[in-house]
């Protein structure tokens, strides 16, 4: 049995791709599970970088690393949210959520078992950036290591149907072309490392995971909440049954 007081998961991935869904999705599944978001520990609108004009929400310096850094020692301690902690993510709404709701259901009956088992409270981090190399400390303090993935044009449609983001003093929209001149590119420079060749829309490099203990998504569960989903259960399940021995 693990001494640690807390099961660090994270859940990463480009924008849109299903990161708070899943979270939120498995926050409502298993017992005693809280959700962190990156997207909490944005600086101040003001102290956005702004590039070519625009501001950039998807670059690793729009992030207060050091107090995301300090929220996950404080987790990883007490098993507790940080005190006065109070998320603004979850204001944002993840649009209609296709999912099975029988086979949530399903997973839901079968995780209430871990109500009655000796494993420390479990906190699901999801972020647009937790896995590349300039976040090795946070990677590297999770327990469970998830990555979803899209393609840059269901990224594109989805973003693009959302309203707009909460922000800490206002509200964000995005300007026309910002998937394309901002998010993607941000992302494809953080995780090409994680590919063959450093195309993100193909082969993931096996070895590269294996070593850094990641978990990708199947690639038929890439359009299927519901797959994706049992594949996640799986996962955390199999983490869960390893922190009881």
């Amino acid at each position: 049995m693990s001494d640690r007081n807390a099961v660090l998961v994270g859940i990463s991935g480009v924008s849109s791709s299903g990161k708070t869904t899943l979270a939120r999705l498995l926050r409502d599944i298993f017992p005693n599970v809280f959700v962190l978001h990156e997207d909490d520990f944005y600086k101040d609108d003001p102290d956005i970088p702004v590039k070519d004009g625009v501001a950039d929400w998807d670059c690793l310096e729009a992030i207060n690393v050091p107090s995301f850094e300090q929220a996950l020692a404080f987790i990883k301690k007490h098993g507790t949210s940080p005190p006065h902690f109070i998320s603004k993510e979850d204001k944002n709404s993840v649009g209609k959520i296709e999912v099975d709701h029988a086979v949530v259901e399903n997973l839901k009956w079968k995780a209430s078992r871990w109500m009655f088992q000796n494993v420390p409270p479990v906190v699901i981090i999801d972020g647009f950036l937790l896995y590349s190399e300039e976040m090795k400390t946070i990677r590297d303090s999770f327990d469970v290591k998830l990555l979803l993935r899209t393609d840059l044009e269901t990224a594109k449609a989805r973003r693009e149907a959302r309203s707009g983001y909460v922000t800490l003093q206002g509200f964000w929209e995005d300007p026309p072309g910002y998937v394309d001149n901002v998010v993607w590119p941000n992302y494809v420079k953080a995780h090409a490392y994680l590919f063959e060749d450093g195309n993100v829309e193909g082969q993931v490099n096996e070895a590269k995971l294996g070593a850094l203990n990641i978990e990708t998504m199947p690639r038929n569960a890439q359009n299927s909440m519901t797959q994706c989903l049992e594949w996640a259960y799986r996962v955390l399940e199999k983490a869960l049954e390893d922190f009881k021995e």
